[in-house]
C-alpha cells in the first residue's frame, strides 16, 4: 500500500458539500458575496475580475470521462461564472508525469491565473506546484490529491468508493464468499487514490473472501492490466477464480477481455469505477458487475467554483464550497469539497446516468445491446 496516502480528518465537517455548493451560488446570485478578501489563505489578489484564465491539467485520455465530461464540464462553467470572460487554457498530459510537469511550467510562464491539476504522479508534481506558489498562483488538486502547497482539493470520498466495490464482490457470491478466490486489480502506485480505493476495498474483502492474488498497474493502464490477468489466471487457474476487483472500467475491460480470451464459461463479477459508457454497455450485457457512478457534473462544476472563487477573492463561497478537509504527505488540513458517489448496477442505470444526461439510452443500447437493454427494460 502506499504509505503517502492523503487522510480525511473531518476538520470543518459540518454540512454536507450539496448543501453547501448550493447555499454559497444562492449567495452568489444575491449578491451576497463581493470581493471579500482571499479564502483560505490564497496568494491570488482580492478584487481580481472576471477576466481570467484557468490552467487545466488532466492526465490521460485512457479514462474516457476526462476529455467527455471534466473538461468541457469545467470550461462551461468558467464561462458561466464569469460573464463569458473566463477562459480555461487545457492541457493533457497522455499519463506521462514528465509531460505533465512541463504543462504546469508552461501555465506558470503564460500566467494563468488558478491551476487545476489532476495529477498523473502526486510526489512528482509537487515541484511546479511550490513554483505555482511563489509565483502567486493558487493550485487546486482536481480528482487526485497532488502533493506540495495546494490551496484545495476536489475529488470523492475515495475510501468509501473501495468500500462501494468490495461490498459489491461480497454481496454477489453471497454464502460462498468465504470459500472463493479472488484477484484484485487496483490502480497505480504513483497515484494517491489507489491507497484509498485499496484501503476501503479490503474493509470489506479481508477476512469475508480469500485473495488469492493482488496487483498494482502503472498508470492505470489497460494492457498492463490485461498481462496482470493473465498472470492471475495461470496462477489462480481459471476456474478457481471467483471474482475480481478491478479499481476502475478501463482495467474492468481488460480483465474481462483476458478472461473472455482464456475460455472463461461463466464471467465472475467483475467492478470498475468511473462509468464509463462502455462499462455501463458491460453491465447490461452482464458482463461487469457493477461501476462507481461519482457525479461528473458536481466533481468538476465544484471545483470551477473554488478556482473562480480562489482568485476573485470570495472567502465565505470558498469556504462554503469546502467544507471537508484531508492531509497529504506535504500539508495538513487541505480544505476539501468531497462528492458522493453511487454504485451502479443494471438496477439503477435509469436513474443515475440517464437522469443525470450522462448517457441516453440510445447511447447505451446500440444494435449489439438492443436485447439486453429490453430485459432489464432500458428502452
Amino acid at each position: 500500500m502506499n504509505p503517502h496516502t492523503p487522510r480525511r480528518t473531518g476538520v470543518r465537517r459540518h454540512a454536507a458539500p450539496l448543501f453547501a455548493a448550493a447555499s454559497a451560488l444562492l449567495l452568489a446570485g444575491c449578491g451576497a458575496i463581493g470581493d471579500v478578501g482571499g479564502g483560505g489563505g490564497s496568494s491570488a489578489s482580492p478584487g481580481k475580475g472576471n477576466d481570467i484564465t484557468v490552467g487545466l491539467l488532466l492526465p490521460d485520455t485512457d479514462t474516457a470521462r476526462f476529455e467527455k465530461f471534466d473538461r468541457p464540464l469545467i470550461t462551461k462553467r468558467v464561462a458561466s461564472l464569469t460573464g463569458g470572460k473566463g477562459k480555461v487554457r487545457y492541457a493533457n498530459a497522455g499519463a506521462s508525469a514528465t509531460t505533465q510537469s512541463r504543462q504546469f511550467a508552461g501555465m506558470i510562464a503564460a500566467g494563468v491565473d488558478v491551476v487545476l491539476v489532476d495529477a498523473v504522479d502526486s510526489r512528482a508534481i509537487a515541484p511546479q506546484v511550490r513554483k505555482a506558489k511563489d509565483a502567486g498562483i493558487p493550485v487546486i488538486a482536481y480528482d487526485r490529491l497532488a502533493e506540495g502547497p495546494i490551496d484545495a482539493y476536489v475529488s470523492h470520498d475515495n475510501e468509501l468508493v473501495g468500500e462501494v466495490q468490495g461490498r459489491a464482490i461480497v454481496d454477489a457470491l453471497g454464502d460462498r464468499a468465504g470459500t472463493s478466490r479472488i484477484v484484485m486489480m487496483n490502480g497505480s502506485p504513483a497515484d494517491p487514490n489507489t491507497a484509498r480505493f485499496h484501503k476501503g476495498a479490503l474493509s470489506e474483502l479481508k477476512g469475508r473472501v480469500v485473495i488469492a492474488k493482488s496487483y498494482y498497474t502503472k498508470d492505470w493502464l489497460p494492457q498492463v492490466a490485461k498481462e496482470n490477468m493473465q498472470k492471475a489466471i495461470r496462477a489462480v487457474g481459471l476456474n478457481d477464480i471467483a471474482a475480481v476487483y478491478s479499481a476502475n472500467d478501463g482495467m474492468a475491460g481488460a480483465v474481462i477481455d483476458a478472461l473472455k480470451e482464456a475460455g472463461v464459461r461463466k464471467m465472475p463479477p467483475v467492478t470498475g469505477q468511473d462509468a464509463d459508457l462502455a462499462a455501463v454497455r458491460r453491465i447490461v450485457a452482464g458482463e461487469q458487475r457493477m461501476t462507481v457512478y461519482k457525479s461528473f457534473l458536481l466533481e468538476a462544476t465544484g471545483a470551477a467554483d473554488l478556482a473562480v472563487a480562489k482568485v476573485q477573492g470570495k472567502a465565505i463561497e470558498f469556504d462554503a464550497l469546502a467544507q471537508d478537509s484531508v492531509d497529504s504527505p506535504t500539508e495538513k488540513a487541505i480544505p476539501a469539497h468531497l462528492v458522493p458517489v453511487v454504485a451502479l448496477t443494471k438496477e439503477n442505470i435509469e436513474s443515475t446516468v440517464i437522469k443525470d444526461g450522462v448517457y441516453t439510452v440510445h447511447d447505451i443500447c446500440t444494435a449489439p445491446y438492443a436485447a439486453d437493454c429490453a430485459a432489464i427494460g432500458l428502452k
